[in-house]
């Protein structure tokens, strides 16, 4: 990065690679980027409170309401890795706004959606500009910080992905309880309409131009062969509720093949010297990338899931109203956002170790919580646990900021965007597999025991498995650091075989 794609003005002195001018509105922008990036996610999860009043003033089927949820997740998923692409080869200034704005507009039509149909449109629309618009905050983040400064801004960023899940079911509940009546929930989109009017303001006035990068071929079968791919893993998932998994289980398979094709060819473009919509070099020569993934998305799975599970146990379980079944689970987001915002200036001091103590956490805090609402008197579990989703949330705030900041923060800028869109869709996918299978498990064990504490316990503990594998991998990705002992080295932001030592440990 030079001067020129950056405004000259102030100094940083965390950065040291030559020739770059800090943007004295870097941080001013980095806040409407999260602004903008806790809503998209926060949709996410938000809306599963409000499920049930959905269906019943809109007269919908659970299967059609049921899309409301899952199909934002599938076009936000499908989005990522071609959006950041274009961003990197286009100006992620102007994909960022465009995006921006259209979550917006379809933010307002999910709010005044008269049935269940315009509402699933709506919100496949509304999670499809969320996919574009997610891969630029990332990217721009490469782009704006270096040193010590882009840890810190990556910090701020991975509190944001994690407070804006676990913040979802309180968020939403707050909203219901304010806007009482049958048509509450529309303002749970409607809520969107203000704040990102006033983001894409600021936007326009902060964001800085890239430009065209002089890398503006886009690899079209590429994006078919990614978006089919990502699109058959994740069909059955979405549709899990109506039985998907048992009948299309066949698509795993179509979409494990494709997504192999979708791999050869990425390595033909490169050995044919054309950049690639998704460079595989990202996984075989940046330090740190592939592990970051693949914990990422293992701990999605478990961690995306348990608040629809939370959400079923209180509100039919015990009879909470939304709000007092997301301030049921509060502890875990205050704890969460606590450590997010500390974990970003520490990552620097023991890398790959915070998200291992943090992954620790997160397993103690919940396998506690699961114990204590089985043991404990009903009247008095959800609040006694409080202090041990608390430990979670701290868990849990050490893990997501520190591993997104250790797997994109020596990425190239110039594959940032597709590097970042890569990262979150398997987030995403992640998620996808926890949101469908812990409910549906839920549902399994209820319907043979009549029992919510069971139901809630079983569901608990699958989401652990999938907490324990990515302990696992960082535990390992650690102590091969540990063996190693390999000196940090700066990385060149433009190169294209990055060092396999290039990560500070």
């Amino acid at each position: 990065m030079t001067a020129s794609t950056s405004p000259a003005g102030g100094r940083n002195p965390g950065a040291q690679e030559a020739g770059y001018e800090p943007d004295p509105r870097r941080w001013r922008a980095l806040w409407v980027t999260l602004v903008a990036g806790f809503m998209s996610l926060l949709d996410v999860t938000i809306v599963a409170v409000a499920l049930p009043t959905i269906q019943r003033d809109l007269h919908a089927s659970p299967a059609q309401v049921q899309w409301v949820v899952s199909g934002y997740a599938l076009t936000f998923a499908l989005a990522l890795v071609t959006a950041g692409r274009l961003g990197d080869a286009l100006d992620r200034r102007r994909i960022f706004l465009l995006a921006l704005s259209g979550f917006v507009i379809f933010s307002a039509a999910c709010g005044a959606a008269p049935d269940i149909t315009l509402l699933v449109v709506a919100r496949l629309a509304q999670g499809l500009a969320a996919g574009f618009m997610a891969p630029q905050n990332s990217a721009l983040i490469q782009q704006l910080f270096r040193g010590s400064e882009r840890g810190r801004a990556f910090g701020f960023f991975g509190a944001t992905v994690g407070i804006s899940s676990a913040a979802g079911p309180i968020t939403g509940g707050v909203i219901l309880a304010l806007a009482s009546g049958a048509q509450g929930w529309r303002w749970i989109f409607y809520v969107n309409v203000p704040i990102g009017i006033l983001a894409v303001l600021l936007g326009r006035r902060l964001l800085p131009r890239t430009g065209r990068s002089g890398r503006g071929h886009v690899d079209l079968p590429g994006v078919l062969l990614l978006g089919l791919g990502v699109l058959a893993l994740m069909y059955p998932l979405v549709q899990a509720d109506s039985g998907g998994i048992g009948r299309l289980w066949w698509l795993f398979l179509v979409g494990a093949a494709v997504l192999a094709v979708f791999t050869r060819w990425q390595h033909r473009l490169v050995a044919r010297g054309i950049q690639p919509l998704l460079d595989p070099r990202l996984f075989s020569t940046v330090r740190g990338y592939a592990v970051g993934a693949g914990v990422g998305t293992l701990y999605f799975i478990g961690f995306s899931g348990i608040w629809l599970v939370f959400a079923l146990f209180y509100q039919h379980g015990l009879g909470f109203s939304p709000l007092r079944s997301g301030l049921a689970v509060t502890p875990f987001a205050i704890g969460s956002a606590s450590a997010a915002v500390v974990s970003g200036r520490l990552v620097d001091r023991f890398g790959r170790l915070l998200t291992v103590w943090g992954l620790a956490g997160v397993i103690v805090g919940l396998a506690g919580t699961a114990l204590l609402l089985r043991l404990a008197p009903l009247d008095i579990a959800p609040w006694i646990a409080a202090p041990l989703l608390f430990l979670g949330g701290i868990g849990g705030g050490f893990v997501v900021s520190p591993n997104i900041t250790m797997t994109l923060r020596d990425v190239p800028v110039r594959m940032a965007g597709a590097a970042g869109g890569a990262l979150q869709t398997g987030q995403r996918l992640g998620a996808a597999v926890g949101t469908a299978a812990l409910p549906g498990l839920f549902y399994v064990v209820l319907g043979r025991s009549d029992d919510y504490r069971d139901a809630l316990v079983t569901a608990l503990g699958a989401a652990l498995v999938g907490m324990v594998a990515s302990l696992a991998l960082a535990t390992s990705d650690w102590r091969h650091d540990r063996r190693t002992r390999r000196p940090h080295r700066k990385c060149p932001d433009e190169v294209a075989n990055t060092p396999v030592h290039c990560r500070q440990t």
